[in-house]
């Protein structure tokens, strides 16, 4: 048994200089250390021995099976070493090698022109409001003087939640004229950004969802100079000084007087062209005086203050600050569309 466990530590220490892998260290410790392994095996065998022979070829099975386990221990050491240096070396980095530069995106036009429309309203010192975009029927059109059954009701239709049709999508950011002025006291000076929805059809100026940009300004001797003074500033700011608008007289149900302004087709500079419809013309908001009704209602005394209210479509704006010619490349998501900005 002696000559057997001596010529086991010599065959495993032959087999130990050609391990190169883990997987082939775990192999050889099962073959020889394991609990089915040879040198298990020959250890079982022991009860044939005398008393004598016992201890002393224990002592020598233990002094195999610890050279063996340090021998084994030496060369997985080894083998990780050499493991890790060569992932050392495969992953290493050139630090003078150029980077990969990573794709950055940029702000939506729309939301360009929106930030400096506010900033030229935050220069004359309006304050942003933000408002809901699911509202009381009582605020998108009661408070603003447009009864039900009032035809404007049929043409601004949108999406109700409730069968009464209390609740729904606003049609318009006109709603957050009536929160402000229930909740502030003049002077007021504000201008609400938001998405609003309708009915309309999907073409090169219109789409059922859009934003809006409501302004408006309260306060003692308001006049319809003054809101044409500062809408006729805010398109020269946004668009150059050479910039050509119009007022034309209208309706709406929470201004009198009121008008709509239009500024000459970027497209077509006015001689006509499918963007303006032929008309050489792109209507942009709709505005006017509040109405001494929509006023009283909030609590402000007409007969002691005044003001002037718009809606201004952004989209529509931003086909004017970029000279795109249809609303509907603002909404689709072309990355080749958007990457020009």
């Amino acid at each position: 048994m002696r000559e057997k466990l001596e010529l086991l530590r010599k065959a495993a220490f032959e087999e130990l200089g050609g391990l190169t892998t883990p997987e082939e260290i775990e192999a050889f410790r099962v073959k020889y250390l394991g609990k089915k392994g040879e040198l298990t095996a020959i250890l079982k065998q022991m009860g044939g021995l005398s008393a004598e022979e016992r201890p002393v070829i224990g002592q020598l099975a233990n002094s195999v099976r610890e050279d063996i386990e340090k021998k084994l221990a030496d060369v997985k050491a080894e083998t990780e070493k050499r493991a890790l240096e060569a992932r050392l070396q495969s992953e290493k980095i050139d630090v003078t090698v150029p980077g990969k530069r990573s794709p950055l995106g940029h702000r939506h036009p729309m939301y360009e022109v929106l930030d400096e429309i506010k900033d030229i309203f935050i220069g004359m010192g309006f304050q942003i409001l933000d408002g809901p975009e699911i509202e009381l029927a009582d605020y998108n059109f009661t408070k603003l003087n447009v009864e039900e059954g009032h035809p404007a009701r049929e043409w601004t239709d949108t999406f109700y939640f409730t069968e009464d049709s209390e609740v729904l999508l606003r049609t318009q950011t006109s709603p957050m004229q009536i929160h402000a002025m229930e909740t502030m006291t003049p002077p007021i000076r504000i201008l609400a950004p938001g998405r609003v929805y309708r009915k309309d059809e999907v073409d090169a100026t219109h789409s059922p969802m859009f934003h809006q940009i409501e302004g408006m300004a309260i306060d003692k001797g308001i006049t319809m100079a003054d809101l044409k003074g500062t809408l006729s500033e805010v398109v020269k700011q946004l668009y150059g000084d050479d910039t050509v608008t119009r007022f034309r007289p209208h309706h709406f149900p929470f201004t009198e007087p009121s008008c709509e302004m239009d500024i000459r087709c970027h497209k077509c500079r006015g001689a006509g062209c499918p963007t303006c419809k032929g008309e050489g013309w792109i209507e942009v908001l709709g505005a006017g005086m509040i109405h001494p009704k929509v006023l009283e209602g909030c609590g402000i005394d007409p007969d002691v203050y005044s003001g002037w209210a718009f809606g201004m479509g952004l989209e529509r704006m931003a086909l004017g600050r970029f000279k795109i010619s249809d609303l509907r490349l603002i909404f689709e998501n072309d990355v080749r569309f958007l990457e020009q900005f």
